[in-house]
C-alpha cells in the first residue's frame, strides 16, 4: 500500500508557491491583485482559487482582506519551491542551461518529478543551500535558512554588499544583468540614489581586487537585487 501523501494539484502547488515567495521577498502583504499581477490572470480566478484552496485548508482568506499560508499550505509551498529550486540548480550545474533559462523549465518538472528522485538530485549536488539566483533551498523537512539582506533599491548611499539574490520571474532582466556584468557573488555600493530619475548609480567589482565599474540601474533592476550589506 502507498503511503505518500497526495500532492495538491497543479495549479493548488501554483498558487501557494506563488504566496510564499510573494511573502517571503516582503514586497508586502499578499493581496488578490498582486498575485493576478503576478500569475497573469484576472482577480476572478483568483478569488475563486483562493475560495478552494480555503476549502482544502492551505489558504486563510477574508473577503477584501489580505492572503496568507496556513501550516499545510506552507508546507505545501516549501515542497515544491525545493523541487523548482534543485530543479534549477541541476540544470545549470549539469546541463549548461544560463540563469535565465531554467525558470520555465523547472516550472514544467517541478509538478511531476518525485520527492525521491529530487531528494537524488539533492545529494549528487552536495545539498546545496541556494539555487542559482541565490534563493534559498528549503530542506527535505522543511526548513529554510535565513540570511540578512537588502533590496539594493532600498540601500542607502555609501551602503556596500554582495549580491546574494537576483529574482528570476523576467528571463529579460536576467539576461540584461547578466551582459552589463552583475551576478551572484558581486560586490557592489550605492555611489547616488536618483529617485526621481528613476535610477540608483553602483559601482560593481567582481571579485576581491578587481577593478570596480560604475552602473547605472533603473529601479526595476534594483528591486530584483538583494545585496547582503558589509558582506564585501
Amino acid at each position: 500500500m502507498d503511503n505518500t501523501p497526495t500532492r495538491p494539484s497543479t495549479s493548488a502547488e501554483d498558487y501557494v508557491k506563488v504566496i510564499y515567495d510573494l511573502q517571503e521577498r516582503g514586497t508586502g502583504p499578499v493581496t488578490i491583485s498582486g498575485m493576478a499581477e503576478r500569475l497573469s490572470v484576472a482577480n476572478s480566478s483568483v478569488s475563486s482559487m483562493l475560495r478552494k484552496l480555503t476549502d482544502l485548508g492551505l489558504v486563510e482568506h477574508r473577503r477584501y482582506g489580505t492572503v496568507s499560508l496556513t501550516e499545510a499550505g506552507t508546507k505545501a509551498a516549501l515542497s515544491v519551491l525545493r523541487r523548482h529550486r534543485l530543479l534549477e540548480t541541476y540544470l545549470v550545474a549539469e546541463l549548461g542551461y544560463s540563469w535565465d533559462e531554467v525558470h520555465d523549465e523547472a516550472e514544467i518538472l517541478e509538478h511531476v518529478v518525485s520527492d525521491k528522485f529530487v531528494d537524488r538530485i539533492a545529494a549528487h549536488l552536495g545539498d546545496p543551500d541556494v539555487d542559482p539566483h541565490g534563493d534559498p533551498i528549503p530542506s527535505a523537512e522543511g526548513d529554510i535558512a535565513e540570511r540578512a539582506s537588502v533590496l539594493l533599491s532600498d540601500a542607502v548611499e555609501g551602503t556596500s554588499g554582495v549580491v546574494v539574490r537576483v529574482n528570476d520571474n523576467d528571463p529579460e532582466l536576467l539576461r540584461y544583468l547578466a551582459d552589463i556584468g552583475i551576478g551572484i557573488g558581486m560586490t557592489v555600493t550605492v555611489v547616488e540614489r536618483q529617485p526621481y530619475a528613476g535610477s540608483v548609480q553602483i559601482v560593481v567589482r567582481a571579485r576581491a581586487g578587481a577593478d570596480e565599474r560604475p552602473r547605472s540601474l533603473g529601479l526595476v533592476a534594483a528591486e530584483a537585487l538583494w545585496i547582503e550589506p558589509g558582506g564585501a
